[in-house]
């Protein structure tokens, strides 16, 4: 493998601590500038292991992982490894992450660890503390996080995340058919939980984007609180009365271009926000492997297809 393995700050060129790095909205913001709207994931499947014919074990996983990462580092705006496909593998399996965020820092990629964590006080604050702390092994650039224990129990991931100049993708309008019925249940105050999840966000992200006009950073397009929304939720957003565009941060988008949403689709999902979806490909990339110029090329074709259906 040629990926260089490194236990640095994230992000290229952006100095070894809090106060020399960019934030993370502005530094994806670059990203899909320079790189197109895709997100690579890294998910290790057992299925996939065996068609590229690896061991099912912390060996074939490495070998699996940093092929992937060695074929699109510096092509993509991120990489998403999925850790529960680690972890499966126990302590070994962690320590390949472990590797794999660290080399994808290296590169210059964005790595945004999908561990979706959620949990309220202290054992949040660890999760915090793992995933997003300077100098820890798992910290990559930004966290899928759930908000389904209430949204404030986020706050330490929120301060850490600001503090290190990381972010959060927070789960809120998700294509699974199990998501809707706690997404798009109404409170009392009428509004649904996944429009309090993004208008939450966009608090966030307004306090974040007015922080930096104020110290003359110029023009930012995006805070660094995310949410995922699935490609495929079709106009739920609308019919929940939720302002993507308002939220003015990223939106991690599974399910763009060839994966099953085209331009009439997004338009439907995301409207006006088209601009800052970040879509995510995993196994569209990553059947066409094990050879790194197929992979190079899948990647290639999924950028493109995500930047037309988005246009």
């Amino acid at each position: 493998m040629s990926v260089p393995a490194s236990t640095g700050a994230p992000g290229t060129g952006q100095g070894t601590g809090p106060g020399t790095r960019q934030p993370f909205g502005a530094r994806l913001a670059a990203a899909m500038a320079e790189h197109g709207p895709l997100c690579v994931g890294i998910d290790p499947h057992p299925g996939l292991l065996a068609a590229w014919g690896l061991p099912d074990d912390a060996a074939g996983l490495r070998s699996f992982a940093l092929r992937v990462l060695d074929a699109v580092a510096g092509r993509v705006a991120a990489v998403k490894p999925q850790s529960a496909l680690f972890e499966r593998h126990g302590s070994a399996g962690v320590a390949v992450l472990e590797e794999v965020v660290a080399a994808g820092r290296a590169t210059g990629t964005l790595v945004v660890v999908d561990a979706k964590r959620g949990d309220i006080g202290s054992t949040m604050a660890g999760y915090a503390d793992a995933y997003l702390r300077d100098g820890s092994p798992l910290a990559g650039d930004a966290l899928t996080v759930s908000p389904y224990l209430g949204f404030g129990s986020l706050a330490p991931a929120v301060e850490v995340a600001s503090a290190t100049g990381r972010g959060l993708f927070v789960l809120a309008l998700t294509s699974n058919p199990e998501g809707a019925a706690v997404q798009h249940a109404v409170a009392a105050d009428g509004r649904s939980v996944a429009r309090t999840v993004a208008e939450e966000a966009a608090a966030l992200n307004a306090a974040e984007l007015a922080g930096l006009a104020a110290v003359g950073s110029g023009s930012v397009a995006l805070g660094s609180m995310g949410l995922v929304v699935g490609a495929t939720v079709g106009d739920a957003a609308e019919r929940l009365g939720i302002d993507l565009a308002a939220v003015r941060g990223p939106l991690l988008a599974p399910g763009v271009g060839a994966q099953g949403a085209g331009p009439a689709e997004l338009a439907r999902v995301f409207g006006a926000a088209r601009s800052g979806v970040l879509a995510s490909s995993s196994r569209g990339v990553l059947a066409a492997g094990p050879q790194a110029g197929a992979l190079r090329e899948a990647a290639r074709r999924a950028a493109d297809d995500a930047a037309s259906a988005l246009a």
